[in-house]
Protein backbone atom coordinates (compact mmCIF):
# COMPACT_ATOMS: atom_id res chain seq x y z
CA UNK A 1 0.00 0.00 0.00
CA UNK A 2 2.98 2.23 1.02
CA UNK A 3 4.46 1.71 -2.78
CA UNK A 4 1.02 2.30 -4.53
CA UNK A 5 0.48 6.04 -2.08
CA UNK A 6 4.09 6.91 -3.17
CA UNK A 7 3.44 6.11 -7.37
CA UNK A 8 0.26 7.92 -7.02
CA UNK A 9 2.10 11.02 -5.66
CA UNK A 10 4.76 10.25 -8.45
CA UNK A 11 2.39 10.04 -11.04
CA UNK A 12 0.50 13.51 -9.73
CA UNK A 13 3.99 15.41 -9.34
CA UNK A 14 4.72 14.05 -12.88
CA UNK A 15 1.53 15.74 -14.69
CA UNK A 16 2.35 18.73 -12.67
CA UNK A 17 5.92 19.09 -14.20
CA UNK A 18 4.46 19.65 -17.51
CA UNK A 19 1.06 18.47 -18.51
CA UNK A 20 -1.07 19.75 -16.06
CA UNK A 21 -1.19 22.64 -13.76
CA UNK A 22 1.96 23.58 -13.48
CA UNK A 23 1.71 24.74 -10.14
CA UNK A 24 5.40 24.07 -9.05
CA UNK A 25 4.19 21.27 -6.43
CA UNK A 26 6.33 19.27 -8.25
CA UNK A 27 9.99 21.02 -8.07
CA UNK A 28 12.24 19.04 -5.46
CA UNK A 29 11.88 21.08 -2.84
CA UNK A 30 8.30 20.88 -2.26
CA UNK A 31 7.83 17.34 -3.56
CA UNK A 32 10.24 16.27 -0.97
CA UNK A 33 8.32 17.58 1.88
CA UNK A 34 5.31 16.59 1.23
CA UNK A 35 6.49 13.27 0.40
CA UNK A 36 8.33 13.04 4.02
CA UNK A 37 5.34 14.11 5.32
CA UNK A 38 3.59 11.11 4.02
CA UNK A 39 6.14 8.51 5.20
CA UNK A 40 6.33 10.49 8.84
CA UNK A 41 10.05 11.87 7.99
CA UNK A 42 9.42 15.80 6.61
CA UNK A 43 12.99 16.42 7.86
CA UNK A 44 14.77 14.22 5.75
CA UNK A 45 11.97 15.33 3.13
CA UNK A 46 12.90 18.54 3.36
CA UNK A 47 16.80 18.07 3.34
CA UNK A 48 16.55 15.85 0.20
CA UNK A 49 14.65 17.67 -1.92
CA UNK A 50 16.52 21.20 -0.66
CA UNK A 51 19.63 19.93 -2.39
CA UNK A 52 18.00 18.25 -5.31
CA UNK A 53 16.75 21.57 -6.14
CA UNK A 54 20.25 22.99 -5.82
CA UNK A 55 21.46 20.34 -7.79
CA UNK A 56 18.54 20.16 -10.52
CA UNK A 57 17.99 24.15 -10.82
CA UNK A 58 21.29 23.96 -13.22
CA UNK A 59 19.02 22.26 -15.91
CA UNK A 60 16.59 23.88 -17.76
CA UNK A 61 13.54 22.56 -19.03
CA UNK A 62 13.97 24.82 -22.44
CA UNK A 63 13.09 23.77 -26.12
CA UNK A 64 13.65 20.07 -27.13
CA UNK A 65 16.57 19.67 -23.91
CA UNK A 66 16.75 16.86 -22.44
CA UNK A 67 16.87 17.07 -18.59
CA UNK A 68 16.75 15.09 -15.21
CA UNK A 69 13.04 14.82 -14.10
CA UNK A 70 13.13 15.77 -10.32
CA UNK A 71 9.47 15.31 -8.89
CA UNK A 72 9.57 11.23 -9.67
CA UNK A 73 13.10 11.12 -8.34
CA UNK A 74 13.04 13.69 -5.19
CA UNK A 75 10.04 10.94 -4.28
CA UNK A 76 12.25 7.80 -4.77
CA UNK A 77 15.01 9.44 -3.06
CA UNK A 78 13.10 10.09 -0.31
CA UNK A 79 11.43 6.77 0.14
CA UNK A 80 14.56 4.91 -0.05
CA UNK A 81 16.00 7.00 2.50
CA UNK A 82 13.38 7.33 5.13
CA UNK A 83 12.94 3.84 6.60
CA UNK A 84 16.92 4.54 7.61
CA UNK A 85 18.84 6.01 9.59
CA UNK A 86 22.74 7.13 9.79
CA UNK A 87 25.54 9.21 8.07
CA UNK A 88 24.87 8.06 4.42
CA UNK A 89 21.60 8.37 4.82
CA UNK A 90 21.21 11.60 3.10
CA UNK A 91 24.42 11.46 0.60
CA UNK A 92 22.95 8.49 -0.56
CA UNK A 93 19.20 9.19 -0.58
CA UNK A 94 20.23 11.90 -2.61
CA UNK A 95 22.53 10.04 -5.28
CA UNK A 96 19.73 7.59 -5.55
CA UNK A 97 17.39 10.91 -7.08
CA UNK A 98 20.10 12.11 -9.18
CA UNK A 99 20.10 8.29 -10.90
CA UNK A 100 17.13 8.17 -10.70
CA UNK A 101 16.04 11.47 -12.59
CA UNK A 102 18.53 11.17 -15.58
CA UNK A 103 15.91 7.91 -16.39
CA UNK A 104 12.97 9.79 -14.95
CA UNK A 105 14.14 12.58 -17.84
CA UNK A 106 14.86 9.38 -20.22
CA UNK A 107 11.30 8.13 -20.55
CA UNK A 108 9.66 11.86 -20.96
CA UNK A 109 11.49 11.91 -23.96
CA UNK A 110 10.39 8.39 -25.06
CA UNK A 111 7.01 9.29 -24.32
CA UNK A 112 7.18 12.90 -25.79
CA UNK A 113 7.44 10.72 -29.10
CA UNK A 114 5.62 8.17 -28.51
CA UNK A 115 2.90 11.23 -28.56
CA UNK A 116 3.58 12.14 -32.03
CA UNK A 117 1.83 9.40 -32.76
CA UNK A 118 -1.57 10.65 -31.04
CA UNK A 119 -2.17 13.81 -33.42
CA UNK A 120 -4.49 13.57 -35.96
CA UNK A 121 -3.03 13.44 -39.43
CA UNK A 122 -6.34 12.98 -41.15
CA UNK A 123 -9.37 14.38 -39.87
CA UNK A 124 -12.30 16.86 -41.49
CA UNK A 125 -13.24 20.08 -39.60
CA UNK A 126 -16.17 18.55 -37.92
CA UNK A 127 -14.14 15.60 -35.94
CA UNK A 128 -10.97 17.53 -35.51
CA UNK A 129 -11.62 18.47 -32.26
CA UNK A 130 -13.11 15.68 -30.38
CA UNK A 131 -10.00 13.73 -31.79
CA UNK A 132 -7.48 16.34 -30.61
CA UNK A 133 -9.39 16.61 -27.52
CA UNK A 134 -9.11 12.47 -26.85
CA UNK A 135 -5.53 12.88 -28.23
CA UNK A 136 -4.81 14.74 -25.69
CA UNK A 137 -6.56 13.12 -22.65
CA UNK A 138 -4.70 10.20 -23.48
CA UNK A 139 -1.52 11.81 -23.45
CA UNK A 140 -2.10 12.77 -20.21
CA UNK A 141 -2.76 9.45 -18.82
CA UNK A 142 0.24 8.04 -20.65
CA UNK A 143 2.43 11.02 -18.96
CA UNK A 144 0.44 9.56 -15.16
CA UNK A 145 1.47 5.80 -15.71
CA UNK A 146 4.97 7.07 -16.66
CA UNK A 147 5.45 9.18 -13.67
CA UNK A 148 4.23 6.12 -11.58
CA UNK A 149 5.62 3.25 -13.21
CA UNK A 150 9.14 5.26 -12.64
CA UNK A 151 8.21 6.12 -9.10
CA UNK A 152 7.67 2.95 -8.21
CA UNK A 153 10.47 0.98 -9.75
CA UNK A 154 12.55 3.25 -8.85
CA UNK A 155 11.54 2.74 -4.76
CA UNK A 156 11.32 -0.76 -5.14
CA UNK A 157 14.52 -1.07 -6.79
CA UNK A 158 15.95 1.84 -4.21
CA UNK A 159 15.34 -0.01 -1.32
CA UNK A 160 16.86 -3.33 -2.31
CA UNK A 161 20.33 -1.94 -2.85
CA UNK A 162 20.41 0.83 -0.22
CA UNK A 163 21.05 -1.50 2.99
CA UNK A 164 23.97 -2.74 1.70
CA UNK A 165 25.38 0.89 0.31
CA UNK A 166 24.33 2.13 3.60
CA UNK A 167 26.71 -0.43 5.53
CA UNK A 168 29.23 0.19 3.73
CA UNK A 169 29.58 4.63 3.48
CA UNK A 170 32.94 5.41 4.76
CA UNK A 171 32.05 9.06 5.72
CA UNK A 172 31.00 10.17 9.39
CA UNK A 173 28.08 12.82 9.58
CA UNK A 174 30.17 15.67 9.31
CA UNK A 175 32.40 14.91 6.18
CA UNK A 176 28.57 13.72 4.18
CA UNK A 177 27.46 16.98 4.72
CA UNK A 178 30.86 18.71 3.61
CA UNK A 179 30.60 16.00 -0.11
CA UNK A 180 27.20 17.68 -0.28
CA UNK A 181 27.66 21.40 0.03
CA UNK A 182 30.98 20.50 -2.68
CA UNK A 183 27.85 19.46 -4.68
CA UNK A 184 25.89 22.42 -4.00
CA UNK A 185 28.60 24.66 -4.21
CA UNK A 186 29.55 23.62 -7.96
CA UNK A 187 25.47 23.59 -9.10
CA UNK A 188 25.54 27.14 -7.22
CA UNK A 189 28.41 28.52 -9.76
CA UNK A 190 27.02 26.97 -12.84
CA UNK A 191 23.81 28.71 -11.80
CA UNK A 192 24.90 32.24 -10.79
CA UNK A 193 27.41 32.15 -13.99
CA UNK A 194 24.58 31.63 -16.14
CA UNK A 195 22.33 34.34 -14.42
CA UNK A 196 24.94 36.74 -15.25
CA UNK A 197 28.04 36.41 -12.93
CA UNK A 198 29.22 37.68 -9.65
CA UNK A 199 29.95 40.98 -10.02
CA UNK A 200 25.96 41.30 -11.20
CA UNK A 201 24.40 38.82 -8.76
CA UNK A 202 26.98 39.24 -5.63
CA UNK A 203 24.62 39.88 -3.65
CA UNK A 204 22.15 36.78 -4.16
CA UNK A 205 25.30 35.36 -4.03
CA UNK A 206 25.72 36.26 -0.83
CA UNK A 207 22.97 35.51 0.31
CA UNK A 208 22.63 31.97 -0.88
CA UNK A 209 26.15 31.57 1.07
CA UNK A 210 24.50 32.64 4.42
CA UNK A 211 21.70 30.69 3.67
CA UNK A 212 23.76 27.25 3.09
CA UNK A 213 25.63 28.35 6.30
CA UNK A 214 22.24 28.21 8.28
CA UNK A 215 21.20 25.11 6.44
CA UNK A 216 24.22 22.71 6.94
CA UNK A 217 23.63 24.27 10.79
CA UNK A 218 20.26 22.64 10.73
CA UNK A 219 21.46 19.68 8.94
Amino acid sequence: MEILRLSLLGGLFGLDSTAVGQFMVSRPVVAGAITGWVLGNPVLGVAVGGILELYLLVSFPTGGARFPEGSTATVVAVAVGAPFDGAGVLPLAVAVGLVWGQLGGFTIGVLRHANSSLVPKHSDATHAGGRVTTAHLIAIGLDFLRAAMVTASGVVAGRLVFPSALGSWPLDRAASVALLLVGGGVSAGILLHDVGGFRRRRVWFATGIALGIVGTRLL
